[in-house]
């Protein structure tokens, strides 16, 4: 898709990225919410990048980097713009800027039950590590 724009969210994008999650984003997360994402983007703003396709969000991906991994969440393409790069461009910028922050590995969190999505991050050359298990702890807030 030639006329594709990838950028950083701003404060501004918040709810048009939330509502573009139910739509396009494979189940739901606790910080799904406007605040988890406010979050989000003050402590890290570069870390919510954006496609565009004219005025219309297309896609989106998390590249979190803690300063010791990087950390990809929410590769989302809409429903009627997969299959066109939009998912390679925004995990091309994701892993360029995990370069230059000097990450030397990028994982991601891929729900077991999408095999279309274990496709996609397969062909963009990642892999499953079977030995390692998410433990989680939701926490008061």
């Amino acid at each position: 898709m030639t006329d594709l724009r990838i950028r950083a969210a701003t404060p501004e994008d918040l709810d048009a990225v939330l509502a573009f999650w139910k739509v396009a984003a494979e189940g739901t997360s606790i910080s799904d919410d406007r605040t988890g994402v406010e979050r989000l983007v003050a402590r890290d703003p570069e870390a919510l990048i954006l496609a565009e396709h004219g005025d219309e969000l297309v896609g989106t991906v998390i590249a979190g980097f803690d300063g010791w991994r990087c950390h990809l969440y929410r590769l989302a393409v809409h429903p009627d713009h997969r299959r066109r790069g939009i998912a390679t461009a925004l995990l091309t910028a994701a892993e360029e800027r995990f370069v230059r922050l000097g990450g030397r590995r990028a994982d991601a969190m891929v729900l077991t039950r999408n095999e279309s999505a274990h496709r996609a991050w397969d062909a963009a050359g990642y892999g499953p590590e079977e030995q390692w298990r998410r433990w989680v702890k939701p926490l008061a807030g």
